[in-house]
């Protein structure tokens, strides 16, 4: 694995240009066959690891979209083009390719970090200009929350659930490494020590990308494609509440909410003389005061499609290959302004003309699409306001002593700013806040990669039922609680590495 993920850190990388606070230098970036000597090359080297993200095995592409496939939010069409479609129908192995592209893809984000950290501390032995040490700290800190955001995801996928300390001992987590050059037997850790060396990651950055709030505006943090105080503390928020530790997931996404530097995007209010509410405008224009991260794109470097397999538009008629589940649909209620503006009724092209509401959510970047006839390519927004509400009203209603009021109050906030009316308030209990949880992280997070964590860490299981043209082969799916696919295998490339000692996933079996 090491040698391979090597091979991925010779690749040139491409910067990112997008607008932020946080100034960077040119876009031409540092090979590793060359040692980062000055604060100059680590600039260049952490620009590099953004510009990693944009791999269509990350955000922009099979880490977005594999795990809200394999669940229960879509349905593949008759006719498709099999994409993704052993995934969809759960016949998932140790040597399908997807899988393998998000496992090398993070490991090797991972690895340009090892990098890059590597030899930070030899830079600052040699520097002294107290500016250049300060930008130097930032890019120490941007570069332990990339690190950390990629082992989280990691964690998500390849591992079981946390269910506590003493049994996450005794499960296994996923392979650290904290050094670039290392002569380690390649084994996995524990559940607990890979959260743990997450965690320690994120302590460490947010010391580091700590914000100067004198010097920093309410506009300056949302919308940014880079790394801050505040990042850290949303993924904290996640982490916690995939750990069940409900205390910390309040605390941290308590931290964001409260913070004042984000604003929930208002789907009711219109947005200049675009003609779009605020909230639509993100999906189309990726541009948002409640996007805490993105990946930024521009139109001579970007990432993946995400809403190709939703359309496969020719410029002429769409040929979808999934779907949304009807189920899904019926969720929302008449005045959930979000239904309008994530789906869209079409007659596709196929031989059995389907009419189906289609997922326009990411049917691409306006600017993106009217200008240079590139379609489908929305800039992935890895961390949202709206996550992290959604975060605390279920740590609220998960922690030893539940707090039902303060919980409604956070879905109320979130539906107000969805709704076209939503005059009363949302009355939580212990017979209903957790169904009423589960059905607003479907209305709000529907195709952006939560739902099978969703369903492994509540213990849910899942059945499809056919609808209208959907595919025979994996339409009548019934998928129990805890089956061993929740947890994807470990690549079989990654098994049969020399010198790696990897345990394998009950579902490699």
């Amino acid at each position: 694995m090491k040698n391979k993920i090597k091979i991925y850190l010779l690749l040139i990388a491409f910067g990112i240009s997008s607008a932020s606070c946080l100034d960077k230098y040119p876009e031409d970036a540092i090979q590793a066959d060359k040692a980062i000597n000055t604060v100059d090359d680590a600039n260049q080297a952490i620009i590099g690891i953004y510009a990693a993200f944009k791999d269509a095995s990350l955000y922009s592409g099979c880490l977005t979209l594999l795990p809200d496939l394999q669940s229960d939010l879509s349905y593949a069409v008759t006719g498709y083009s099999n994409q993704y479609g052993d995934i969809w129908r759960w016949n998932i192995l140790a040597t399908n390719s997807d899988i393998e592209s998000v496992y090398g893809g993070l490991y090797a984000v991972i690895n340009r970090c090892n990098f890059l950290l590597d030899y930070i501390p030899h830079i600052q032995q040699a520097v002294t200009d107290d500016d250049a040490l300060d930008k130097l700290d930032m890019i120490h800190g941007e570069a332990l929350f990339a690190r950390a955001l990629c082992y989280s995801e990691l964690i998500k996928l390849f591992c079981k659930s946390y269910e506590g300390n003493t049994e996450a001992e005794n499960e296994l987590g996923v392979v650290l490494t904290s050094k670039y050059n290392t002569t380690d037997n390649i084994q996995r850790a524990s559940l607990k020590d890979s959260y743990q060396f997450v965690l320690s990651d994120l302590d460490l950055a947010a010391t580091y990308l700590k914000i100067d709030e004198d010097n920093v505006t309410k506009n300056d943090l949302y919308n940014t494609a880079y790394f801050n105080e505040y990042t850290v503390y949303a993924l904290r928020a996640r982490i916690a509440l995939y750990m069940k530790d409900y205390e910390e997931a309040i605390k941290y996404s308590s931290k964001v909410i409260e913070s004042g530097y984000y604003v929930l995007s208002s789907a009711n209010t219109q947005y200049g003389n675009t003609g779009q509410s605020y909230y639509q405008y993100m999906w189309t224009n990726d541009s948002a005061t409640e996007i805490i991260l993105k990946v930024g794109f521009t139109p001579t470097s970007y990432g993946a499609a995400l809403g190709t397999i939703f359309f496969n538009y020719d410029y002429s008629t769409v040929r979808p290959d999934y779907v949304p589940a009807k189920w899904a649909l019926d969720l929302y209620e008449s005045s959930d302004l979000r239904y309008s503006i994530f789906f869209q009724t079409y007659l596709t092209g196929y031989p059995h003309a389907l009419q189906w509401p289609l997922l326009q959510k990411y049917w691409g970047n306006t600017t993106f699409l009217e200008s240079y006839n590139i379609r489908h390519t929305s800039m992935p927004k890895v961390l949202r306001l709206s996550e992290q509400y959604l975060i605390r009203a279920e740590a609220y209603c998960q922690k030893e002593n539940p707090d039902y009021g303060s919980a409604g109050k956070d879905i109320t906030t979130l539906r107000m700013a969805r709704y076209a009316i939503y005059g009363s308030g949302t009355t939580l209990s212990k017979n209903n806040a957790m169904d009423v949880i589960e059905k607003e992280r479907v209305k709000e997070l529907y195709m952006e990669g939560f739902r099978l964590q969703d369903l492994k860490r509540w213990h849910k299981g899942f059945e499809r039922k056919p609808q209208s043209e959907s595919l025979t082969n994996g339409s009548s799916l019934k998928v129990e609680k805890d089956d061993p696919l929740f947890v994807w295998p470990i690549p079989q490339n990654e098994l049969d590495a020399p010198g790696a000692d990897i345990q394998p996933n009950e579902s490699n079996k």
